[in-house]
């Protein structure tokens, strides 16, 4: 591993990366030529009693280079790829869907998945209960049994296989994390899913706990793409929910001596992650990443935005730039008198996201009823959509209008380009889509405004209205 002056510098180069990956306007993105786009943007506003609207589109002129505010974006310089949007498949979001009607429901998961609508491509689920389930469980639950003898996903085919199947079935590329909040009880010191740590000894035991599961859910028609080891590797949250404390040695131990190599051995090509919680975490994502046994085994490190800086996932990117980021856990509080109209705020957090290297967002659960249920532990989350206990009436969150306005633009495969302003109040983030087409997201937390959008020596004059977001797509 570095010695600490070699850290203390990989820290100023990391600080330095980030200031010119995210600040400093391209020169190029000025210069102008034949590739000037022109034609027209296509506008889509949510503000107000808007809701991703489309607006009369914008045309492209010549740059007049004034000192107007300004978003400049360059084609010419990318970034990473963009896996996709989406949210957690939990036991309570998929017990929440299965209380529609079969039509109602179809209706919804169309408007969630399918590419001609939301499009999210990007799904999480629990290798086991989390907090929003509703009971405690695992595949393996009762006393020790280290040969997994019982183990059966038996629990998951009521609500969860159907949920993610049918999703499946509306796009099928999309793409499953799986996480678990705790190992079965007799596998920790605790003998109790809820809250303590791991148990070393029980580590074989628990890497074939993980092929098990890989294999059954693909059995059932449902392959897991990734995993992560552990869901917020350093809180047990006081013994409330499930949760379990893994020590940097820990994972280090399990990844490399047993997960990492069981998975290998079995032709599992599920990828992994790191980590799974806050951004604070980072340096124990690079020290972990720096051992060769773990790191020939890992994809990438997975990020929570409940703690620090998105700065974060640049730090680690640019001291292991072969691993990729992924943000994967962050939802809206239902008791939030903002709830429904919080789109700028959380599309001022998608941007710094993307602005940061992370090829994904996963919000928390798809869905759930007026008071956050069904939930066993002891945080007032809401869904991405709430569907009412007694009207089944569907009520869509801020953090839902804020991922139509990425999700509805930017596709899998897509390349973040450079782009830049100085502007206060303004969040913004542009990517060149795989079909040539490209977008910009941009985010007004500020009072209403014009702005001019230049690219390759043409410009265009977008109208921001207060508390907005403005989508922009084109296709040159």
């Amino acid at each position: 591993m570095p010695n600490e002056q070699t850290r203390r510098d990989l820290i100023k180069l990391a600080s330095a990366g980030i200031a010119a990956a995210v600040v400093q306007p391209s020169l190029s993105a000025q210069a102008g030529g034949a590739n000037a786009p022109s034609g027209e943007l296509e506008v889509h506003v949510t503000a107000g009693k808007k809701r991703f609207a489309a607006e009369r589109p914008v045309k492209w002129a010549p740059e007049r280079g004034s000192s107007a505010e300004a978003i400049v974006i360059d084609p010419n310089a990318s970034f990473q790829e963009v896996l996709g949007f989406g949210a957690a498949f939990t036991d309570a979001a998929c017990y929440t869907f299965n209380r529609l009607a079969p039509g109602a429901r179809a209706e919804l998961f169309h408007e969630l998945f399918h590419p001609s609508e939301m499009g999210l491509s990007v799904g999480r689920l629990c290798i086991g209960s989390s907090d929003y389930s509703r009971n405690v469980y695992s595949f393996d639950e009762g006393e020790p049994d280290p040969d997994l003898t019982r183990f059966s996903i038996e629990h998951d085919r009521e609500y969860i296989l159907p949920a993610l199947k049918s999703a499946r079935s509306v796009n099928p590329d999309l793409f499953l994390l799986g996480s678990p909040w705790s190992p079965p009880g007799w596998m920790k010191p605790n003998g109790s899913m809820l809250g303590g740590c791991i148990h070393p000894k029980s580590f074989p035991a628990y890497a074939q706990y993980f092929v098990k599961f890989l294999q059954a859910y693909a059995q059932a028609g449902v392959p897991v793409n990734a995993v992560t080891s552990q869901n917020e590797v350093d809180t047990e949250q006081n013994g409330r929910m499930p949760a379990c404390v893994w020590s940097q040695e820990h994972e280090i131990g399990f990844v490399a001596e047993h997960v990492g190599p069981q998975l290998a051995q079995n032709n599992i090509s599920t990828k992994i992650w790191l980590l799974d919680h806050n951004y604070n975490l980072w340096g124990r994502a690079i020290c972990e990443l720096d051992d060769p046994r773990v790191n020939q085994y890992v994809d990438g490190v997975a990020w929570h935005g409940y703690v620090g800086e998105p700065a974060a996932m640049t730090h680690v990117r640019n001291a292991h730039p072969d691993k990729h980021m992924y943000w994967t856990e962050g939802g809206p509080d239902y008791t939030d008198s903002k709830y429904q109209t919080d789109w700028a705020n959380w599309g001022t957090t998608f941007a710094g996201i993307l602005r940061n290297w992370a090829r994904c967002i996963i919000g928390w659960n798809l869905a759930l009823d007026e008071h956050g249920k069904p939930n066993i532990g002891p945080f007032s989350c809401g869904g991405v959509v709430t569907i009412n206990s007694e009207t089944r009436e569907i009520t869509r969150s801020g953090q839902y209008w804020a991922f139509a306005h990425y999700s509805r633009a930017v596709r899998r495969g897509a390349k973040r380009i450079e782009s830049s302003s100085d502007m206060k109040d303004i969040a913004q983030v542009a990517f060149a889509n795989p079909d040539g087409t490209k977008a910009a997201v941009i985010t007004n937390k500020g009072l209403d405004r014009r702005v001019l959008v230049r690219m390759s020596g043409a410009e265009a004059e977008v109208e921001l209205p207060a508390d907005s977001i403005v989508t922009l797509t084109w296709k040159s």
